[in-house]
């Protein structure tokens, strides 16, 4: 058997295994690899069954498919991969020779399989399966045609055949909107419209369906396309009303006329208007109402017009909700001649239901917005009235009532007309004496009680105040009105008494509605206030201790640098004992804010006349050793702790320059610099580096400045400061690639002070990229070299890392570099290396191999160059290093040997090119 028909087999048993399950967990895999399979079984893998038996096999699977309804058994999308599987299967088997009930069969399998597929979003997949239908439709035709049965029954079959054609065309139109193909989904619609003489009932099939992609193009915000469908539906509607009543037909209308008004076009608003007249002769309903009003405004009606509009509303006995929102929308409009008539109708015609308040209110809110204050009284008065008498506002309406009156005292008291405010205050008193609902009735009479104030009404004032404590006495607004009339009234004892109070419930004391603000009512703001207007009215000892508490709350610089000391005297330990985490990073940064604003403060002091230098001196030493601290703690941190040393120097130049304030300037700078090149050396663009570069040669010039003035204040021989200025700055100016980086150079090399080491490191920089001079490096370790000789006792391994970094610069990966230095130079300084080794025990065993290793190589370099003189010179000089190893000799010394060995014999053979060498 084949590698075919066994995957044929393996698909017949998969296929007879999952009909006999019921709930197995395995059957999505099933299902999975069948439908995987069908794509690679063809007639000619099962040649050796028959077409009813594949039938067979196509039928079961497909009636089990079928039956397995359940969610919890398959989903809809493995339903239409079995259904996939299965109709594939029917439509191998022989056509020409099928039955009229096979045929029949093919063409509803086709069918329901790419409906099926339009179903769970794959309208891509179910195309072919409209198609093979169409297919089989035309086979049933030509069959029925060569039977030539009777006419009657022809008529029948082909009527039938009609309705299947139908929903596969139906279908198609789904296929096609689900892939964005307007054009086709039209024609597939209007060719179904044109079969519905023949299939009336089909009629309420077609509309819904045109229905559906209408909403669906709407959503999509295709108006153009959203118009066709739905006027398409409401054509086919009006085919049958027997099937389709006037409230569907209407509500197609209304969507139609919604589509045209939101196309945002003046065109289209008589085509919207047009759509909802149809709507409401149909079957009239609120909501085509509204949208005729909508469309109205929008085409900028005249008022005439609208009010007939309105009066029809009026006639059509409409709810109250619905004429408010009515009202509403000519509002919104700027409509307010047609409003403000239809809200007085509204308000009579209403007057007796139980909802009349919602009509009263909103009529007093439009006649406030629009200024006909008179008017809005009048009403206010009525619902007062009318509340005393029984016909009370509902619950959910008394808030909104004691809302409206509040906004207009506001605005009244903003243009400083407190007696007006004062009006509107009362409407809503009179309104809570009669309905003791749920009101803050404590900061009604505070509010009163500041008109009273600005009014001089001291005893009114008074009496309201005392209403404000008894409701809410631990509010801080009620404690200021406590105490301006404390003052006013010359009761210091009251006014402290309230001050104390206010002060309590600022720190803590207080409602979560009653915490610390920054906005002009802030507890601080009142506390500014207080102070000022005890002073104003004679009241020292008041005004004193106003002022001890804004002391404490103040934005005043120096008390700004008092509250920030507080903080970081308990923010210190804490930060201290944290690990590193985000947590800890993003303590730090908030400090780095803290400390910045510090500086602007310090700074502000610094320059403020009023400001004493000392106090400032020592806020600046303060905050200058704080920073300093925390710069310290943010050593796995460099850009943190960068940020810290800077603001530390900023603060130290507030302060005295004496030696200790130089050296921990001194000290930031060059911290700051190495942190700038650190990152510079890490930056992912050219930019970026170059500006970190720059930064930092600013911060090693400033340093060097000062480190100029230090250096005449005492003794700093042992100081690296100098040292490691050079090398920054050396640093910054090879990787800019500065032109007067060799005027820099000629003072440097001069320099009797420096060490092997800072040689050594000059050299590394020298090449580190972006920075390339080699030949700076070659002199660089030259004179490293030469310090180390010069020393009685010479450190054999460092001055053996010296040689390494040498050798390396002039023989790159074993190749001698003769840009920097001729050959015979080259071979000198491993001479001098072998020299050396042989006075000395101490030289590294690994560095000798290491050089053994590297003349050996060049030796062979020069092997391959066909330099055979240089290239027996280079491998015998190998063999004396071999000679300096210790342990590692027995490891090395037949291998070279050997290796000497075959060199040399190469090499007499090739002693006639010896002599062209040069």
């Amino acid at each position: 058997m084949d590698e075919t028909d066994f995957r044929f087999m393996d698909f017949k048993e998969i296929v007879e295994n999952l009909i006999v399950r019921d709930n197995s967990p395995s059957i999505p895999e099933a299902i999975e690899r069948l439908f995987n399979d069908i794509a690679n079984i063809n007639r000619d893998s099962m040649a050796e069954i028959q077409d009813a038996q594949v039938e067979e096999m196509a039928v079961n699977l497909w009636n089990w498919a079928v039956t397995k309804r359940v969610g919890s058994v398959i989903s809809e999308e493995q339903k239409a991969k079995l259904r996939h599987v299965a109709c594939k299967l029917v439509c191998m088997c022989e056509v020409s020779t099928a039955s009229e009930d096979a045929i029949r069969r093919q063409i509803l399998m086709n069918m329901k399989t790419g409906k099926g597929w339009v179903d769970v979003g794959n309208a891509m997949m179910a195309d072919g399966f409209f198609q093979a239908a169409m297919v089989g439709l035309e086979q049933l035709y030509c069959k029925l045609m060569q039977r030539a049965s009777t006419e009657a029954y022809i008529t029948l079959q082909k009527s039938a055949m009609e309705r299947d054609l139908f929903k596969v065309v139906s279908y198609q139109a789904e296929a096609a909107i689900a892939l964005g193909d307007f054009q086709r989904a039209s024609s597939c619609s209007l060719r179904c419209k044109d079969m519905l003489i023949r299939l009336p009932k089909m009629t309420g099939y077609l509309h819904i369906l045109c229905y559906n992609f209408g909403i669906e193009a709407y959503k999509q915000n295709k108006y153009d396309e959203s118009s066709f469908w739905l006027s398409q539906s409401y054509d086919i509607g009006k085919m049958d009303k027997n099937t389709v009543g006037p409230e569907m037909l209407a509500k197609v209308l209304r969507l139609l006329a919604t589509a045209y008004l939101d196309w945002n076009d003046r065109e289209y608003c008589d085509k919207a208007l047009h759509a909802v007249n149809l709507a409401n002769k149909e079957h009239l309903n609120p909501a085509g109402i509204f949208l005729k009003m909508k469309i109205l405004l929008k085409s900028e009606t005249a008022n005439e017009e609208l009010h007939e509009a309105v009066m029809e509303i009026l006639h059509l006995d409409m709810s109250l909700d619905f004429c408010l929102n009515v009202a509403k929308l000519l509002m919104d409009h700027e409509r307010e001649f047609v409003g403000f008539d239809l809200m007085k109708i509204i308000c009579e015609r209403f007057k007796s239901s139980e909802d009349i308040g919602k009509a009263l209110l909103l009529h007093i809110d439009m006649l406030l917005q629009r200024k006909e204050e008179l008017l809005a009284k009048e009403k206010i008065e009525e619902i007062i009235i009318g509340h005393r008498r029984g016909r009370k506002l509902k619950p959910e309406l008394v808030s909104c009532f004691h809302n409206i009156l509040w906004q207009k005292a506001a605005r009244s008291f903003e243009v400083q007309n407190y007696a007006e405010a004062l009006n509107w205050y009362h409407y809503s008193l009179r309104f809570y004496a009669i309905d003791k609902t749920d009101l803050d009735l404590a900061k009604l009479q505070r509010n009163m009680a500041s008109c009273y104030l600005h009014l001089k009404q001291l005893d009114k004032a008074r009496a309201s105040v005392r209403e404000a404590e008894r409701h809410d006495p631990t509010n801080i607004f009620t404690q200021f009105y406590i105490f301006k009339i404390a003052v006013l009234e010359q009761n210091s004892t009251r006014a402290l008494r309230a001050i104390n109070t206010l002060e309590k419930l600022i720190t803590g004391v207080v409602p979560k509605e009653n915490a610390l603000r920054v906005d002009k009512d802030s507890p601080v703001t009142l506390l500014s206030l207080i102070a000022q207007f005890a002073l104003e009215n004679g009241q020292q000892i008041v005004a004193g201790k106003a002022l001890e508490y804004l002391a404490q709350y103040s934005e005043d610089p120096q008390q700004v640098l008092s509250a920030l000391k507080c903080l970081f005297r308990l923010a210190l330990p804490k930060v201290s004992q944290m690990s590193e985490s985000e947590s800890r990073k993003k303590e730090m940064d908030r400090l780095l804010a803290c400390l910045n604003k510090a500086v602007l403060k310090i700074a502000h002091s610094f320059h403020d006349e009023n400001s004493t230098e000392d106090s400032t001196v020592n806020e600046a030493q303060w905050f200058r050793k704080i920073a300093w601290n925390l710069a310290v703690q943010c050593d796995k941190d460099p850009v943190t702790m960068r940020e810290f040393f800077i603001l530390s120097y900023k603060l130290s130049r507030f302060c005295p320059s004496d030696q200790v304030i130089l050296i921990a300037q001194k000290t930031c700078l060059l911290m700051a610099a190495a942190v700038d090149l650190e990152q510079g050396r890490k930056a992912s663009t050219t930019s970026e580096q170059t500006q970190l570069l720059n930064r930092a040669l600013e911060e090693i010039n400033e340093c060097k400045h000062i480190w100029n003035i230090l250096k005449e204040t005492g003794n700093f021989s042992g100081d690296p400061c100098e040292t490691l200025l050079l090398l920054y700055e050396f640093e910054v100016k090879a990787k800019m690639n500065d032109p007067l980086l060799d005027s820099f150079l000629e003072s440097l090399w001069e320099l009797p002070h420096l060490e092997s080491k800072t040689f050594e490191t000059i050299a590394l920089l020298a090449v580190e990229k972006p920075a390339h001079y080699p030949s700076i490096a070659l002199k660089a370790l030259n004179r490293a070299l030469l310090l180390y000789k010069k020393k009685q006792s010479i450190d054999a391994v460092k001055y053996s890392k010296c040689v390494r970094n040498l050798i390396n610069l002039l023989v790159p990966d074993g190749v001698p570099s003769t840009e920097l230095c001729p050959p015979e130079e080259i071979w000198g300084y491993f001479e001098d290396a072998l020299s050396f080794i042989s006075h000395t025990e101490d030289y590294p065993e690994s560095e000798t191999l290491w050089l053994m290793v590297k003349s050996w190589n060049i030796g062979i370099y020069m092997y391959g160059g066909k330099k055979y003189v240089s290239a027996e010179k280079w491998c015998d000089l190998s063999l004396h290093f071999l000679d300096h190893l210790g342990s590692l000799k027995r490891n090395y010394e037949t291998q070279m040997n050997t290796l000497y060995g075959e060199l040399v014999e190469a090499l007499s053979k090739s002693k006639g090119s010896v002599f062209n060498e040069e």
